[in-house]
């Protein structure tokens, strides 16, 4: 297993702590900010899923640079930032930070096009993730981020960036899903 596939399962290791910094009730104190408060935990939670992220480009920096790109790295890629993604969204509803409805519409994509790209590799091919998909993830990472973080550093002016990035990410995560399935519907339509 080559070194991007490594720093990939890392990702996907990181999430079973995230979880546990989000669910446990550390009483590591509250940081306050404008009339909003952000748990200690909670900020640590968030800075280690924003290190997870990170992961996200460094293993594909590393994979093009060094000509390390693998079936196995286009697969685990995305699978890594969707469990991620997955996992905090979820843990936003339960600690009342984002509307269950929106966090559906964007896990229903995810499954949509997995599923999608389980029945490309089923046909001895791999889809990898476009441009739109890419900007999707960002966007997704950036909502839950501010949003982990409690809307640090907008809290202060009360102004609801998290909340508004978390919308873009619905529209560019439903158009990118319609975008995927349409390119690729071929492989469906052709399945045996």
């Amino acid at each position: 297993m080559n070194l991007p596939n490594k720093i990939t399962l890392s990702r996907i290791f990181l999430i079973p702590i995230f979880i546990v910094l989000m669910t446990v009730p550390f009483d590591w104190g509250v940081y306050e900010m404008g009339e909003r408060d952000l748990p200690v935990s909670h900020m640590i939670g968030a800075l280690l899923f924003i290190i997870a992220s990170t992961t996200d480009w460094i293993d594909g920096q590393i994979a093009r640079k060094y000509n390390m790109v693998t079936n196995l790295g286009k697969f685990l890629d995305p699978l890594a930032d969707k469990l991620l993604v997955s996992s905090a969204l979820i843990l936003l509803v339960e600690i009342g930070l984002a509307p269950a409805w929106v966090v559906i519409v964007i896990i229903s994509r995810e499954f949509a096009v997995t599923g999608l790209r389980l029945v490309a590799a089923g046909e001895g091919s791999v889809l990898a993730a476009s441009q739109m998909g890419k900007l999707k993830t960002t966007l997704q990472i950036l909502a839950v981020s501010l949003l982990l973080l409690h809307n640090w550093p907008f809290a202060f002016v009360s102004f609801p960036v998290g909340t508004i990035v978390l919308y873009a990410a619905l529209f560019i995560t439903v158009l990118s899903g319609y975008d995927y399935f349409k390119k690729n519907w071929h492989v469906m339509r052709d399945s045996k």
